[in-house]
């Protein structure tokens, strides 16, 4: 189809354009490579067709969003489907009489998919400029407090979008029109190419000169801005086209409550870009600038500095503008001075909701928590901080208390719980610190414990031989302390004689279940939250219930049970084996809302650009639900933020607080009382 001059310069161009593209795409690579070591060398083949699959059922994309994620769709299967036809376009131009229209049976099948895709693509990709540039949603813009890139601020991300957008509507565009004039040309439509049919009724009976220079503009229109794009490519947010199924296949397979420990003791932790390790740098290309991670984020959506969104679009601003240096082994910024505030870092509540909502992999949260293990290595940190840190190394617990208080709680009870150091039990309960030290959980403490007398369960604790589990010390970024309690308490645990560990602290069953395993004697055992024992002990006859309660409550998913590990259906269970109707709230299970206690949240004054509490915007998601006379946890440190939220949101009386075990005792008595709030209350 194309003139011999046409076919020239065309080659000229690609060898031109992809010269430059080349360049850029070497200085990714380069730039990657200069990241910390990370080893995702398993099972390569397994890890990539999994990605493939995931990618090409949109599996990731569809996890938020339906509508955008629908008109997505239509563009990535038409994108998918447009490199058959980019390459049949290239055989037409430079192979005389080469033609699909009129051909056999695959020749049309191709026809009619390529020119419904072409439909697809331009109806998907109107949609989303629309949205962009016309509805402008408030999830695309970040709090006045967020740090960003100067080009950022400046409209780079609209304009990335709107350079992306023109080029997909100018390539499939002029590709549909060009097929529109060929039938035109001919002077008559095809039944294989239904729309490209109706578009060319207009041009029939135009001179065929006309409709010649017609098609030959439209093919240049399509092949050749792809080839003018190709320099524009590494630069742009649509090189996640490439880079995204890369890092899903890449992407951390360990569990998620385990962490990557710390490749230099010496030096952990990341200050600038080159720090983090080799797969967070791919993160920022693979990112595509949607903010759904934002959108997740429980620190963004209360007011503070932190956007994981706007820490992965920075990154990539700075490596595209200082490519050359960073990829020649030049200084790399502080990430402080260019990618995130402090206070962002530690705004942080390591919900992983940012992880999960990804649709390209990425994990803006890991950069947080390598920031904030070198700030700790170098005491910059907060007072409060640092105070609960001195308590854990002193005292074993974060509350600071002597170590024989620890089971302080127990001697309320009318039994006493056998010391697991002295005797075989059967379940080795690791209450944690907060279910006992704090009041309001220490209720719940001698709740549960009555509830395993009851039902005839061996059981006993450590009493003042345990220490903190070390789950939020972890993630604040003390990994010293943290190996120093996780073997203490290994240590112990591997002299005590049992079949099972439970808690009802999710914090601590996340330790216990994950990251004990490096440590002798404690990777072996099982680890169960309480919830699932409940289960098993109402399933066994062994706590019968006396009167079903009755009443609607709604439940609040706790991240490091949840959706971290799995754990959503035995508190469920319980609730609705109380006699309770369970509601659920529309942010639930994988996409529940965090409480804003984790990554030591619990322990840090509120930043002071907050606007609503994460707890205190629970609560209010569960009184839009009306009539909701329950908000049932099965976390101390949830019971705690809750009830304080309820106070601070002046919606006392409107909806109680309880845990899971409240609810099934007051089932199992016919009390409709709360013991726990009883006693707080005295």
């Amino acid at each position: 189809m194309l003139t011999t001059p046409e076919r020239i310069a065309f080659v000229l161009l690609v060898l031109i354009c992809g010269g430059l593209a080349f360049s850029g795409f070497r200085n990714i690579v380069r730039i990657v490579r200069r990241g910390a070591p990370a080893d995702r060398s398993d099972n390569l083949a397994g890890r990539f067709v999994r990605a493939l699959v995931d990618v090409g059922l949109q599996k990731t994309v569809f996890k938020a969003r339906p509508w955008v994620s629908f008109f997505h769709a239509f563009i990535f299967f038409g994108f998918s489907f447009y490199l058959l036809v980019n390459i049949n376009d290239i055989l037409e131009a430079f192979i005389d009489g080469w033609s699909t229209i009129g051909g056999g049976p695959i020749a049309s099948a191709f026809n009619l998919f390529s020119d419904l895709f072409s439909v697809l693509v331009l109806t998907g990709m109107v949609m989303l400029l629309l949205r962009r540039f016309v509805q402008k949603p408030k999830s695309l813009t970040f709090n006045s407090s967020v740090k960003l890139h100067s080009k950022v601020t400046s409209g780079g991300v609209r304009t990335d979008s709107l350079i992306v957008g023109v080029f997909i509507l100018l390539h499939v565009g002029s590709r549909w029109l060009g097929t529109a004039l060929h039938l035109a040309e001919k002077g008559h439509g095809d039944a294989w190419l239904p729309t490209a049919s109706i578009a060319s009724i207009p041009f029939r009976g135009l001179p065929t000169s006309t409709l010649e220079l017609g098609i030959h503009t439209c093919w240049w229109m399509a092949m050749g801005l792809i080839v003018l794009f190709l320099p524009y490519f590494p630069r742009s947010k649509h090189l996640h086209l490439m880079v995204a199924p890369i890092n899903l296949a890449l992407a951390k397979r360990t569990p998620r409550g385990e962490l990557t420990g710390v490749a230099n003791a010496t030096e952990p932790g990341a200050e600038t870009l080159t720090d983090l390790p080799w797969t967070q740098l791919l993160d920022s290309y693979a990112c595509i600038m949607c903010n759904r991670c934002q959108d997740a984020c429980p620190a963004h959506a209360s007011g503070t500095p932190l956007s994981p969104a706007a820490l992965e679009i920075n990154k990539r601003y700075y490596v595209n503008e200082h490519a050359a240096q960073v990829a020649g082994g030049g200084a790399v910024a502080n990430l402080l001075d260019f990618a995130i505030t402090q206070d962002a870092v530690w705004s942080c509540t390591s919900c992983y909701a940012c992880v999960e909502v990804c649709p390209v992999g990425n994990e803006p949260m890991m950069d947080l928590i390598e920031m904030r293990r070198g700030m700790v290595f170098e005491g910059k940190m907060a007072d409060e901080v640092a105070e609960v840190l001195r308590n854990l190394d002193e005292k074993g617990n974060s509350f600071g208390d002597s170590a024989r208080k620890r089971a302080r709680w127990s001697k309320k009870l009318d039994f006493k719980i056998p010391d697991a150091r002295k005797e075989s039990v059967e379940y080795l309960w690791f209450v944690g610190d907060f279910a006992s030290f704090d009041p309001q959980s220490q209720e719940v403490s001698k709740a549960v414990a009555n509830l395993l007398h009851e039902a005839g369960v061996s059981f006993g604790i450590l009493y003042e031989g345990e220490r903190s589990a070390g789950n939020d010390i972890r993630r604040v970024g003390e990994e010293g302390l943290f190996d120093a309690l996780a073997q203490q308490n290994a240590e112990l645990l591997e002299q005590c004689e049992f079949e099972k560990i439970f808690t009802t602290d999710p914090h601590t069953f996340n330790a216990l279940k994950n990251e004990y395993g490096p440590y002798a004697g404690a990777g072996q055992f099982e680890v169960v939250h309480y919830s699932t024992l409940l289960v098993e002990l109402l399933n066994s006859g062994r706590l019968p219930i006396k009167a079903e309660l009755g009443g609607r409550g709604t439940y609040h998913d706790p991240c490091f049970l949840g959706r971290y590990n799995g754990g959503f259906d035995a508190p469920r269970e319980v609730i609705t084996a109380s006699g309770v109707e369970l509601v659920e709230m529309p942010r639930n299970r994988e996409n529940s809302f965090c409480c804003g206690a984790g990554g030591g949240r619990i322990w840090m004054k509120d930043h002071d650009d907050v606007t609503e509490r994460p707890s205190e915007n629970r609560i209010r998601e569960a009184l839009a639900l009306g009539d909701i006379d329950f908000f049932v946890v099965a976390c101390p440190k949830d019971l705690t933020m809750y009830r304080d939220a309820v106070k601070t949101s002046g919606n006392e009386g409107k909806i109680e607080v309880v845990d899971i075990v409240d609810l099934l005792n007051r089932a199992m008595t016919g009390d409709r009382s709360s013991e726990s709030n009883k006693e707080a209350a005295a």
